[in-house]
């Protein structure tokens, strides 16, 4: 594999375009995703992960990924070799799951998209839900109403 530089700016620049597309078409069978939304999901997973607000700045427990992110963060898990490798050669260390989506809030996707901004990354508002106005309590950030 091959280092990439922060001035990425998707998240599907981050690693050979042979493992995205094994990823994006992994995503793709395994939750049912049209291959196009599959590859936006595998972008958006990659950059929340190596977005060195996770990674190298160890501040994974104050995020979580949307609903519809969150298959692409389990796709780069459940290839547990490939991502073991990845992140040892990104971070120096394995940047672990650790689930949080009941904090799914629709600050916390502002506040998430915002740290992604910030680090150079082109954001899917799609798939964040960040686009949508949210009317607390009937939407939790993340949900069909947003």
């Amino acid at each position: 594999m091959t280092t990439i530089t922060l001035d990425s700016r998707t998240g599907r620049s981050l690693v050979p375009d042979a493992d995205f597309q094994m990823l994006a078409a992994f995503c793709a069978d395994e939750y049912g995703l049209e291959r196009a939304l599959a590859e936006r999901v595998v972008d958006q997973a990659l950059a929340l992960a190596l977005v060195h607000v996770m990674g190298t700045t160890r501040a994974g427990a104050d995020m979580a990924p949307s609903q519809q992110v969150d298959p692409g963060w389990h796709t780069l898990v459940l290839h547990t070799d490939w991502y073991a490798a990845w992140c040892q050669e990104q971070f120096g260390y394995f940047l672990h799951h650790r689930p949080n989506s009941k904090t799914r809030t629709h600050g916390l996707m502002n506040d998430v998209t915002a740290r992604l901004r910030t680090a150079g990354f082109t954001v899917d508002d799609r798939l964040w839900h960040t686009a949508a106005n949210c009317n607390p309590p009937a939407c939790c950030g993340d949900g069909p109403c947003c």
